[in-house]
């Protein structure tokens, strides 16, 4: 057994059939040989009755004293009555952050949050969170990790925020479930960047103008009726477009809407004569209960941002956001009240 160094392993000739040659300092360290003429360092030992062994590194990729050193490490830990060989194997076996995702996804995101949260998650999951770290180990993540990765948000603090906040949420529940320590959340102390609200109010001549596109879209057919009155609702209650989206005839009473599933809980929203008007314009579907239906049949209308844009360029509107609609009407009843 000689002394393995990178002569001597470079001098080992392929056989027939593989062989190992062990080291004859470093008791279990040794170099496999196989057929192909293909060289890896390995180390060997007895645990539990059974005799474990990995592989340490290809020569030509490890050098010799790298191996060496390795292989004297991971048998220093032998000797102190542990298992590196097990570790090592537990450790690839372990969830990365993807499939962290998909099971926080599943029993977290599917069973507890609402329709436009649950897509908003998963958008970040897979357009964020994923290309980012989803091939770390969930146990590997540290602090610099995802500090690293806000900080390359930087320019849209909004979004780096609530990316942010949904890691640390998965990582507090990769702690119940055992795959991280208690206590050990990367996200912590990770600082959040200033956010900056924009208000965005439209000014009477601006209202003119969306009015005046929303009339052209109505009489020409470039929009469906339902998209049309999707938006002069969001103007006339100061609904959140998810409210609007997912109304229902059922909710329509004397008093107004009885929402029962809002963002804030259940709540009752008054509806002025001219949204009352805007509702009794649209045809009621069959089998569909929804107010603003969507193309697919039962369905409510999923897609606004498209003809949203469309609306806007027409109406010179580029920098305003369907939120925005919501912004104007809080302004103008508030100026009302006063």
């Amino acid at each position: 057994m000689p002394k393995l160094t990178k002569r001597s392993v470079e001098l080992l000739e392929p056989k027939a059939e593989g062989y190992f040659v062990w080291d004859s300092e470093i008791k279990g360290f040794g170099v496999r040989v196989l057929p192909s003429g293909a060289k890896t360092y390995q180390i060997q030992y007895r645990k539990g009755g059974r005799t474990r062994r990995a592989a340490i590194g290809r020569h030509g990729n490890v050098t010799a004293e790298i191996a060496r050193a390795k292989a004297k490490e991971l048998m220093g830990e032998v000797s102190k009555g542990e298992n590196p060989i097990e570790d090592i194997a537990q450790h690839r076996r372990a969830p990365n952050i993807a499939a962290l995702c998909e099971r926080f996804h599943e029993a977290h995101v599917l069973q507890r949050c609402k329709a436009s949260t649950q897509a908003e998650y998963r958008r970040m999951i897979d357009m964020l969170i994923i290309p980012a770290i989803g091939t770390f180990k969930v146990q590997d993540v540290e602090r610099k990790d995802i500090a690293e990765m806000h900080h390359k948000s930087r320019d849209k603090p909004y979004q780096a925020n609530r990316t942010l906040g949904v890691l640390s949420k998965m990582f507090n529940l990769a702690e119940v479930w055992g795959l991280r320590p208690d206590g050990s959340n990367p996200c912590r102390h990770v600082p959040k960047f200033r956010e900056h609200k924009r208000e965005r109010y439209l000014s009477q001549h601006e209202l003119q103008n969306l009015g005046a596109v929303l009339a052209n879209a109505e009489r020409d057919g470039s929009e469906t009726p339902f998209v049309i009155a999707a938006f002069r609702l969001l103007l006339l209650t100061g609904c959140r477009l998810g409210e609007i989206q997912t109304l229902q005839w059922a909710f329509l009473t004397d008093a107004g809407m009885e929402l029962p599933d809002t963002k804030t809980g259940a709540r009752r929203i008054p509806l002025p004569h001219a949204a009352r008007a805007v509702i009794a314009s649209l045809p009621r579907l069959p089998d569909n209960p929804y107010i603003i239906a969507g193309k697919v049949a039962g369905r409510y209308a999923t897609d606004l941002q498209h003809p949203w844009r469309r609306i806007r360029a027409l109406a010179g509107l580029d920098n305003v956001r369907i939120h925005d609609l919501r912004h104007t009407y809080a302004s103008r009843t508030s100026r009302k009240v006063h």
